[in-house]
């Protein structure tokens, strides 16, 4: 552990301490003289149907460092103690335990003694066995509530009703980040099933909700809320630093906990191997070492619990469960296309790469440093997954994955993968048509598909509130199994379920004090580590003549600054929930701008008739705020439309900005993958011959409408791109015509501004490939990663997986030599000569040689941006006319100009400078700056120029004729 981490969870350790699970306070001596546990009874804030109040609690301190106990206060027991406190002796130490079932006696799964594998293995053993509702009750443990989002609401009847009726035990909160309101509800939730007949602590589940700017695939921006503000998950990528991963994921995991929150519904790990898919933004990218490396610090981070020095404690009141997704890995959709709608249910392999895929989950989220050793459940993806064939690549059955025994054989099988944790449904696999993914099973009725999901192997249904069709599926087990085999069955998933809320100390103890939760979620530690995780994710793509660099070096102030940022515009986006209306936004948050910049324009006009771009005479910057290339959403059967006759057609998706139409040679006529149609011929989805449909298109036209407007100006203002990435971009249709490009994957415009006006110096790197264009996207194999030929820009730079520029240039340390030795550094050589203009008296004069001018003009000459020729010698000389005119001129003295040629192999270059005799001088004079020019086209020097280069250059009047001066 980091000593930095270390002090981040102090904070966070001392706030969680009054409630924690393994918390160390004083206790009572007995007059027995053994060590006794203590309770004190607080009012915790509750929310029932909008309503907030309190609920008292009997917080149970147990001596010897055992845990701290959350029991609904009761006085109806002996002397008015709690009669659901039991008591035991254990030599020296009295201790305290909940008695959960209310039967007056300590079972083995409330004695927290145990082992968790022994207390779950005797609560679903007694589930089976001696529970009359308890086959019910575990399938209520095998439910996942479909989204809840509105914790203002606290309670509700409608929740109430499947937390009785259906025994429901993990609900799925897709609530805002309000700690307040998320501790009143779930504090009302927990104590409504401690009072009910089945009172195991409910599992809050969440997809990943700290991404700090708009463009999550998961939520809306962090930036603002309760809770710290981190890049998203392809963002993490782009730090290439597993530090950062780790302070993430154990920042998160506190700030989840705070808010009642105990499991992640991620990380998502997929392998991104198809560039165009719709849900790269949610992953670590596409390689494999870096996915791996990032999901294993994802997983530690969550699942342990660290004490103040940052040790490993493994399972405690920190920790959260962490749902690895979607096995097998779902980024190979033919043709990017998304398998939660009926367009993309098909993933493809004709490279033969399904082991690759495997890789984040086996050696990452599966195999970890910390104590708690794996991720604790697994999430199928939803795809059917088919060969370069179209024949399944996982057995013999066209069925999604949560169907598909094969799959759940080589996840399940000791001797392949051997993993006994949850698995769970991606949502809606049991449904069909709109919220409804039951790929392959189609035909099947509800009861038949839980059947069939059940027998594959699967633990739990996401999304799914009614227990009727398990319990069903058990009684079609018992008669076609027998009830033996059945019992069994159910009881071993009803083990691994339990460990959910039992590993992280929930049997002990689900209440929360709304004080500590708002006091460790979101403090400064956090929120200034997701900060600084913001700023170093962030990628310089472009940086020409050093329009970006260290703030000190700027001319103005951001203060004193005029900058513009323009109006974009984003067509309407269908889904199955609704329509996104088209509409114009600014492309980047004015008042964030504001607040940085002295001035800030936008164009003028108003959304009904649209916007122009001012006059932009008087502007010190251009902003342009863009979004990598969005193909329409999650649920808008993006890819796929519906033609005249009623069949289907499908259009590609696109990388490049402006209309693609798909005609190239490496466009598929025949899809890999297809439904089986009517007359038993398999359907075509190719898309060969049609046009893309991008959404935000208009983000190029605000470019290149900027670079017009500058133009007009006359004037050399300088141009800054500024991208929120969800995946990789083709940058060719603007970058010739811009002076710098960063990239953010869904960060603060606070962060891409800090780094823009020189506060941060850029770390970052591509976690993918940005392509070159779509002939090679179209080439690439969707199972295989790293496989497109990346852009090179004009500057020489080659946009591969970890690229990135910093104020010197290109970045090249061990982040690089560990994920991607083998990245170009440049494909253009250049040589480039200096020389000074100079002086000489007339006695040196007659007597100069070439040697002397290439001293006096400090001449020098090397090779830059390549390493392939940076030793390579190089020859500079001075034609032997001009040296024999200076020694002529004697006492008359005058003024020539000198050219020095610099030769390397077969390359020259030359540079001319002023030569001046003095007349009738006897005494040498120094060497003075001239106004020399450089036919190297020595002022490119994009991002591999070093810093000393350049003060040299600009001292000896090299770059006096920049294209601007910097601000």
């Amino acid at each position: 552990m980091k000593k930095n981490s270390s002090r981040i969870f102090k904070g966070i350790l001392a706030a969680s301490a009054a409630i924690g699970v393994f918390a160390t306070v004083p206790s009572a001596v007995s007059a027995a003289g053994e060590i006794k546990y203590t309770v004190e009874t607080k009012d915790i804030h509750t929310i029932n149907e909008s309503a907030e109040g309190t609920t008292k609690v009997d917080f149970v301190t147990n001596p010897n460092n055992g845990p701290i106990l959350g029991i609904l206060h009761n006085t109806d027991g002996t002397d008015g103690k709690n009669k659901y406190i039991l008591e035991e002796v254990d030599g020296d130490y009295t201790y305290a335990f909940k008695d959960m079932n209310k039967n007056g006696s300590l079972d083995a799964y409330e004695d927290w003694r145990l082992d968790v594998d022994t207390r779950a293995e005797a609560l679903a053993n007694y589930l089976v066995t001696t529970d009359p509702d308890g086959i019910k009750k575990i399938a209520g443990l095998m439910l996942f509530s479909s989204h809840e989002s509105n914790s203002k609401a606290g309670l509700t009847q409608s929740q109430k009703k499947y937390l009785t009726d259906s025994y429901v035990r993990n609900i799925t909160d897709a609530a805002g980040n309000d700690v307040s309101d998320s501790v009143g509800w779930t504090n009302a939730m927990q104590a409504f099933v401690e009072t009910s007949d089945f009172n195991v602590p409910v599992d809050f589940s969440s997809d990943p909700r700290s991404t700090a700017g708009s463009g999550d695939l998961y939520s809306s921006a962090a930036e603002g809320s309760d809770i710290s503000a981190w890049p998203s998950n392809l963002g993490m990528a782009a730090t290439f630093s597993t530090e950062h991963m780790y302070n993430f994921a154990k920042a998160t995991s506190a700030e989840y906990r705070a808010m009642g929150i105990v499991t992640a519904l991620g990380p998502q790990i997929d392998l991104a191997t198809e560039p165009r898919w719709l849900r790269v933004g949610g992953t670590f990218g596409e390689n494999t070492a870096l996915a791996t490396a990032m999901a294993q610090a994802y997983v530690d981070g969550s699942q342990s619990s660290y004490d103040g020095a940052g040790n490993d404690l493994g399972w405690g009141s920190d920790s959260i469960n962490a749902m690895i997704k979607h096995f097998p890995g779902d980024g190979a959709g033919e043709g990017g296309r998304e398998s939660h709608t009926a367009a993309g249910k098909y993933a493809v392999y004709p490279g033969g790469n399904y082991d690759e895929h495997l890789l984040p989950f086996t050696e990452g989220g599966m195999k970890l440093n910390g104590k708690t050793g794996s991720a604790t459940a697994v999430m199928t993806s939803y795809s059917i997954g088919v060969d370069a064939d179209g024949n399944s690549q996982f057995g013999d059955q066209l069925v999604g994955s949560a169907y598909n025994i094969a799959k759940m054989s080589l996840l399940r099988d000791t001797d392949k993968i051997g993993f006994d944790g949850v698995v769970c449904t991606d949502w809606g696999v049991t449904s069909f048509g709109g919220f409804g993914m039951a790929w392959g099973a189609e035909a099947l009725s509800t009861a038949d598909r839980h059947y069939e999901i059940l027998m594959a192997g699967t633990d739990m249904f996401g999304g799914n509130n009614n227990a009727e069709p398990i319990v069903l599926s058990y009684n079609r087990m018992v008669s076609e199994k027998g009830k033996a085999w059945a019992d069994n069955r159910f009881a071993t998933s009803a083990k691994r379920l339990i460990k959910l809320t039992m590993q992280p100390g929930m049997f002990e103890n689900p209440y929360l004090d709304v004080a500590a939760s708002e006091a460790s979620a979101g403090n400064a530690e956090k929120m200034q580590a997701g900060y600084n995780a913001q700023l170093d994710s962030i990628v310089m793509l472009k940086n020409a003549d050093n329009t970006i660099q260290a703030a000190a070096n700027n001319e103005k102030d951001p203060k004193s600054m005029k900058v513009y940022i323009p109006m974009v515009y984003t067509k309407e986006q269908p889904g199955i929930f609704g329509s996104t209306p088209a509409g114009w936004a600014p492309s980047m948050n004015l008042d964030v701008a504001r607040s940085i910049y002295g001035e800030v324009i936008t164009d003028n006009g108003n959304d009904t008739d649209g916007y122009t771009v001012p006059d932009l005479t008087g502007v010190d910057k251009v902003i342009v705020g863009i979004r990598s290339p969005m193909n329409g959403g999650l649920f808008s059967n993006t890819g796929r439309y519906t033609k005249d006759d009623g069949s289907y057609g499908y259009y590609p998706l696109s990388l490049q900005y402006g209309d693609y139409v798909a005609d190239g040679e490496n466009v598929r006529k025949e899809s890999i993958a297809g439904d089986t149609l009517d007359d038993g011929s398999k359907e075509n989805r190719s898309y060969y011959g049609e046009t893309s449909r991008l959404i935000n298109s208009h983000d190029l036209d605000i470019v290149l409408n900027a670079v017009e407007a500058v133009e007009k100006t006359g004037k050399d203002i300088p141009i800054v791109v500024a991208m929120n990435a969800s995946g990789p971009a083709i940058v060719s249709e603007f970058e010739d015509k811009v002076d710098a490009i960063v990239v953010g994957f869904s960060v603060s415009d606070a962060a891409i501004h800090d780094v823009i006006n020189g506060n941060h110096e850029p770390k970052g790197l591509l976690p993918m490939q940005f392509p070159r264009d779509m002939d090679t996207v179209e080439a690439n194999l969707e199972d295989v990663g790293e496989d497109v030929i990346p852009y090179l820009d004009t500057q020489g730079n080659t946009y591969d997986v970890a690229y990135g520029l910093n104020w010197a240039g290109l970045i090249d340390d061990d982040r690089v030599a560990t994920y991607n030795p083998s990245r170009p550094t440049t494909l253009i050589d250049k040589l480039v000569i200096n020389a000074n203009n100079f002086k000489l008296n007339n006695d040196e004069a007659s007597k100069v040689t070439a040697e002397i001018l290439i001293k006096k003009a400090g001449a020098n000459a090397k090779w830059t941006k390549t390493r392939a020729r940076a030793n390579e010698p190089v020859d500079i000389s001075v034609d032997a006319a001009q040296v024999a005119a200076i020694k002529k001129a004697g006492k008359a003295g005058g003024e020539f100009d000198v050219t020095f040629t610099a030769t390397s192999g077969s390359t020259k270059e030359t540079i001319t400078v002023k030569g001046v005799v003095a007349a009738g001088s006897s005494a040498s004079t120094s060497t003075g700056a001239g106004s020399g020019t450089n036919t190297g086209d020595t002022t490119d020097f994009g991002g591999y120029a070093m810093a000393g280069i350049l003060a040299f250059l600009v001292a000896a009047g090299i770059l006096a004729k920049r294209k601007r001066a910097r601000v």
